[in-house]
């Protein structure tokens, strides 16, 4: 028997793109969303074309207005900022992503064990994710990077440390529901192993809670990133992100309002945006809503 005719999710995906398109099109919410992180996603990608200036360039115009050589002005080292936004949407979206991906990779696969073997295994797992989650994320990350240093690398490994009890839970609470469903019941008494059963059978009928938990903790890490850049313990000085931006200039504010406002208008649009694509997918990929 194959594993298609085991496994229900190959089925229900025309159904489920369906769904998300027809949301789509009714949501302008979700429709702003996208276009808003695609153009700051094309941004990050054609930063070194977009930008006049390299980043780290220091000239006499010293917090200089917005003007034609300088759009955004610059900061109190006469750097311009359209040029440091445009190179910070580069890291700023590669942190969030990487962080998410390494977390849902993370917090996924415990869950998915803890809720398929059960027992001493479950137990285990889950004491540390009920450890964890007696402290608020970002007060995980702050000690971790105090823990491994600063860094690109090192911020990324903390911040995803953090969100792993976030996805394991979810995992787990699927896996605890679909073990006992009859394909699974199927993939045992055929002889598939254990790994196949949990990744091929189990986790694609899993995944749309996953999925929305993923767009959401995008947007946290984001976030994340730009605090702990802001309290001085992000990346590396010389590598542009919007919270470093914002930390350079926040002793400038009162005399150059540009320091703080396009910086943190830049965070507050990419966060608002995914929050939009993760309502859109958590309403679309919901199965108690009416099927299409």
């Amino acid at each position: 028997m194959s594993d298609a005719t085991l496994s229900p999710a190959d089925n229900t995906r025309p159904k489920r793109r369906s769904r998300l398109l027809v949301t789509l099109a009714g949501d302008r919410k979700a429709q702003f969303g996208l276009i808003v992180l695609a153009l700051f996603a094309l941004a990050g990608i054609f930063a070194p074309l977009l930008a006049q200036y390299d980043p780290n360039e220091m000239t006499l115009d010293m917090m200089a207005g917005l003007s034609a050589a300088h759009p955004l002005g610059t900061d109190d080292l006469g750097r311009d900022l359209l040029s440091r936004i445009l190179y910070g949407t580069q890291v700023s979206l590669f942190i969030g992503i990487s962080t998410v991906a390494l977390a849902l990779a993370i917090g996924v696969t415990l869950g998915l064990v803890a809720g398929y073997f059960g027992g001493w295994i479950d137990t285990i797992i889950m004491r540390y994710i009920d450890l964890q989650w007696a402290f608020p994320n970002f007060i995980i990350a702050v000690y971790l990077v105090a823990v491994f240093g600063t860094g690109l690398l090192n911020v990324i490994v903390a911040i995803s440390l953090a969100f792993v009890d976030d996805f394991a839970r979810i995992a787990r609470s699927m896996t605890l529901t679909l073990r006992e469903e009859q394909y699974v019941d199927a993939a045992r008494t055929l002889g598939f192993s254990k790994p196949r059963t949990l990744f091929v059978h189990i986790l694609p009928n899993a995944v749309a809670p996953i999925i929305v938990q993923a767009t959401v903790s995008v947007s946290y890490a984001i976030l994340g990133e730009a605090s702990l850049s802001f309290l001085g313990l992000g990346v590396d000085v010389s590598t542009p992100t919007w919270g470093l931006i914002l930390a350079d200039g926040r002793s400038f504010i009162t005399q150059a309002w540009w320091l703080g406002v396009f910086p943190g208008l830049a965070i507050m649009l990419v966060v608002l945006s995914i929050n939009f694509i993760g309502d859109w997918l958590r309403d679309a990929l919901d199965v108690r809503q009416k099927a299409i």
